[in-house]
């Protein structure tokens, strides 16, 4: 430590030694709430960021992920490890990021599947933390689209809740509605720094 660094803080101390020490700051926030129609509330929120959100059963699930990408006229897909095959319908083709592809190839294909990790409801925010089905960072931000599908269970209605649920540890990517920015005139662009579309599918385990 310096000198100069020394004094300061010497300094500082002998100033606040006849100071009582500071209390405890309280921390007695919510850490949780009911709502009486979680599912909603989370498709409310995620949809007022201009995503798109349909709740599907889920037996219905591969014909609807099947659907929303026809209606694309998709041609390539990319499928983070660990994405179920009945998922990755035949119509169009798949990609898989086992061995990592290359940055060109996420930039030129049409979009990506993944899951989440859990979902804020109140806030509308998607977690992504590189789990099973949802693959590294790169992919949630190099495609133009992202169809994502939640389950109801990883649907909470706090940040706090979310939290408890994440490892610290793991890369963790917050998606609230498509990638979007605005110049100093409030004119709104979309895809700058991820996705331009983001499609939720919700479905519940049965």
């Amino acid at each position: 430590m310096s000198e100069s660094r020394e004094t300061i803080l010497t300094r500082v101390r002998t100033a606040l030694a006849d100071r009582p020490a500071p209390s405890l700051i309280p921390r007695e926030y919510d850490l949780s709430r009911t709502h009486p129609d979680l599912v909603g509330l989370a498709a409310e929120r995620i949809a007022d960021y201009r995503a798109e959100v349909w709740e599907v059963p889920e037996a219905q699930l591969a014909d609807e992920i099947d659907t929303r990408l026809a209606k694309r006229e998709v041609t390539t897909m990319i499928g983070p490890p660990g994405l179920p095959t009945p998922w990755q319908t035949p119509a169009v083709r798949w990609l898989q990021d086992e061995p990592s592809l290359e940055l060109d190839a996420l930039d030129d294909a049409d979009g990506v599947l993944t899951t989440c990790a859990v979902v804020i409801a109140e806030t509308g925010t998607i977690v992504l933390d590189g789990g099973t089905g949802q693959g590294r960072r790169a992919l949630s931000l190099l495609p133009d689209y992202h169809l994502c599908v939640v389950r109801t269970d990883q649907i909470v209605a706090t940040v706090p809740e979310a939290l408890r649920r994440l490892d610290p540890g793991r890369p963790i990517t917050l998606i609230s509605g498509p990638s979007a920015t605005s110049d100093i005139e409030l004119d709104r662009v979309e895809g700058v720094h991820g996705p331009r579309t983001l499609h939720v599918l919700v479905t519940r385990p049965s």
